[in-house]
């Protein structure tokens, strides 16, 4: 029987250590990983954090993306699997919304609706989050988010604060290769070089 292969969208963020470098190896690893294919990874755009009180202009400033992949894995190994890859980026969840090295968050999967103890799926707050709408329309000028409209409209509602974020084309996503010896991973790189090398926690 063939795995039935689910299009999902994934958010990152970071505002501590090497940043850019952070997600873009994150990013690497999760193509790289069985289940997922498909990788495809937005420019990365910098924001203000955002905290349980608000936007703070005193804390380290996020760099965010997103990125669209397609995976035989269920939403909850899925899950799992991007909670491994923020564990071995040193993420630490000790304070909600605190700073931190590696946030990986399951924006849609599909067009499944999921609410459990674990896992909200789509993403609640997606709409209202110009850093997880920005990269996603640099990535998807026609995207649609799952229960709210197009994403362009959406982002011009709420205001765009991101700004770009210029990074080495060496930290792009290329060509990795999956374990199971594939390599059909799209390259970030192309993406972010065609917006121009553009760059909170979703």
């Amino acid at each position: 029987m063939i795995a039935q292969l689910v299009p999902v969208l994934l958010a990152f963020g970071a505002n501590l250590g090497d940043r850019g470098e952070t997600i873009r190896a994150a990013q690497r690893e999760l193509a790289a990983a069985p289940g997922i294919r498909e990788f495809a990874a937005s420019p990365l755009r910098e924001t203000i954090a955002l905290t349980a009180s608000g936007p703070d202009p005193e804390a380290p400033r996020y760099l965010n993306g997103v990125a669209r992949a397609a995976t035989t894995l269920t939403p909850h190994a899925l899950l799992d699997l991007l909670q491994e890859v923020e564990a071995v980026h040193g993420r630490v969840r000790d304070v909600h919304w605190g700073d931190r090295t590696l946030d990986i968050d399951l924006i849609l999967y599909g067009g499944r609706v999921v609410q459990d103890e674990r896992l909200t799926v789509p993403h609640p707050r997606a709409h209202e989050r110009d850093f997880v709408l920005a990269p996603w329309l640099a990535l998807e000028p026609d995207a649609v988010l799952m229960g709210h409209g197009r994403v362009a409209e959406l982002l011009a509602r709420v205001g765009d604060t991101t700004r770009p974020f210029e990074e080495n084309a060496a930290g792009a996503v290329v060509g990795a290769e999956r374990a199971d010896g594939e390599g059909d991973v799209a390259g970030a790189g192309d993406v972010a070089r065609a917006e121009g090398a553009e760059g909170a926690d979703a």
